[in-house]
C-alpha cells in the first residue's frame, strides 16, 4: 500500500472477475499484473462468504487489501482469515422462520444441494454455507407470495438484494456502503468498479469509472447514471475476458499505461 494511492479497483466476482460457469479467472491475470505494476489496489466485492474469499484473495495476490463480502453485509480485513462472530446470520435465520414460506436459503439445504445449484465443488459449497452476515437463496413460491414475503421481511428489519443468481437477505449494508467507507480510508486518486448484476449498480455509480461486464446469462442492466457521459462503460466480452479488456482500456485512458492492451 502507499500513502498516495493512484487507483483503487472494486470488483464483483461471479460473472465479472470469475467466469460465470467455470469460475476461472485466468484471462484476468494480465490485467491484475498491470494493476500491480501501477501501484493500484484491488478490493474484491462479492456475495461470497469470507470463507470463500480468503483463499481466492490469496491466490490472486490481493491479501494486502480488504474484501467486501456477503453482498456488502460485511468486510474481510486485509490479511484476515474467515473466522468471526456469526450472530447476524443466526438472527436472520430466526427471522426467516417467522416469514411466509417460499424462500429456500443456503441454511435450508445440504452442501451437495449448494454445489448442484451453483456448480461449485463440494468443498467450495461448504465454504459458501459458512455465513456470518447474510443468507442467499432461491424463491420457490409464486410472484404474489413473494410480494408478501418481501413486505414481511422488510417489516422484520431484513434487507433484500437480488444478485445474478440469488436473492440475499441481510441486516443491512451494501457493496456501495462498504466501498464508500474504504474510499474514505484509502483516499485513492481514482476509483474503478466492475460488476454484472443489479446488486452492483450502486457500486458502479459510486466509482469514478464503472464497468458493466457483459453477462449473457441474465438480462442486461438498464442504463446507469453517468453511462451517457462515458463514465460508465459496457464490455462486449463476458466475465474475466471483458474484465481484462476494460481494465487495460481504463488504465490507458487514465494515462497509467502506454502499451496497447494484449489480446485476452
Amino acid at each position: 500500500m502507499t500513502d498516495d494511492l493512484p487507483l483503487l479497483v472494486f470488483s464483483d466476482l461471479d460473472g465479472t472477475l470469475l467466469d460465470h460457469d467455470s469460475y476461472d479467472y485466468t484471462p484476468a491475470l494480465p490485467a491484475l499484473a498491470a494493476l500491480h505494476r501501477v501501484g493500484a489496489g484491488v478490493v474484491l466485492a462479492t456475495s461470497k462468504t469470507a470463507a470463500e474469499v480468503a483463499p481466492l484473495r490469496a491466490a490472486l495476490g490481493l491479501t494486502d487489501w480488504p474484501a467486501i463480502v456477503e453482498n456488502g453485509a460485511g468486510v474481510l480485513d486485509a490479511g484476515a482469515q474467515a473466522t468471526g462472530d456469526d450472530s447476524d446470520y443466526r438472527r436472520i435465520r430466526a427471522i426467516l422462520a417467522t416469514l411466509p414460506a417460499g424462500f429456500q436459503g443456503f441454511g435450508d439445504v445440504t452442501a451437495q444441494d449448494v454445489a448442484d445449484i451453483t456448480g461449485l465443488p463440494l468443498s467450495a459449497a461448504r465454504a459458501a454455507q459458512q455465513r456470518r452476515f447474510s443468507e442467499p437463496g432461491l424463491w420457490k413460491g409464486d410472484a404474489a407470495t413473494l410480494d408478501a414475503f418481501m413486505t414481511a421481511a422488510q417489516a422484520a428489519g431484513l434487507h433484500a438484494r437480488q444478485g445474478g443468481r440469488f436473492l440475499t437477505l441481510s441486516m443491512g449494508g451494501t457493496k456501495a456502503d462498504r466501498m464508500g467507507a474504504l474510499i474514505a480510508r484509502f483516499a485513492p486518486r481514482t476509483t474503478i468498479a466492475l460488476g454484472d448484476a443489479p446488486n452492483d449498480a450502486e457500486m458502479l455509480e459510486t466509482a469514478d469509472f464503472g464497468v458493466i461486464v457483459a453477462n449473457p446469462h441474465a438480462p442486461p442492466l438498464p442504463p446507469l447514471r453517468g453511462e451517457g457521459a462515458g463514465r460508465i462503460i459496457r464490455t462486449t466480452a463476458p466475465g474475466p475476458h471483458g474484465w481484462s479488456q476494460a481494465i487495460f482500456a481504463l488504465l490507458h485512458r487514465l494515462g497509467l499505461i502506454k502499451e496497447a492492451a494484449p489480446d485476452v
